[in-house]
């Protein structure tokens, strides 16, 4: 996890804290929306990723980030209150594409192409971070 978030940090210019954010919102995003199968083997193959992902649940569940996550869930739900969520984060569509990319690409390597194509398939609406 710590070579991803590093890798996030230089490519899209934030910082290592909002690249855990930010990673953490998408792989939630994926446990909920996704293939169990899949997104269990991309989540246990990144080693640290267990645990950001349910960090991630925990936050999204209580406090007010998790108020704001479930009124941007009622508007949009799906990708679009993913999105709502990361740019509560503060930040923009172009830096939200670049992690959606890297993250991909990171979890390829590390998982395989037939788990992120599955999952893929499943969200047809990631096919525009990949």
């Amino acid at each position: 996890m710590e070579e991803l978030i590093a890798l996030l940090s230089s490519k899209v210019g934030i910082s290592p804290d909002v690249a855990t954010q930010a990673v953490g919102a998408i792989l939630a995003f994926l446990e909920r929306e996704g293939p169990a199968d899949a997104v269990s083997k991309l989540v246990d193959s990144i080693t640290g990723a267990r645990d950001i992902t349910n960090e991630a649940i925990n936050a999204q569940s209580g406090g007010f980030m998790g108020m704001l996550a479930g009124m941007v869930g009622h508007v949009g739900g799906g990708i679009a209150g993913l999105g709502g969520q990361l740019m509560a984060m503060g930040l923009d569509l172009n830096q939200i594409q670049a992690i959606g990319r890297e993250l991909f690409a990171f979890a390829e390597r590390e998982a395989g192409p037939e788990v992120v194509g599955k999952i893929v398939r499943e969200i047809p609406e990631l096919g525009q971070f990949v």
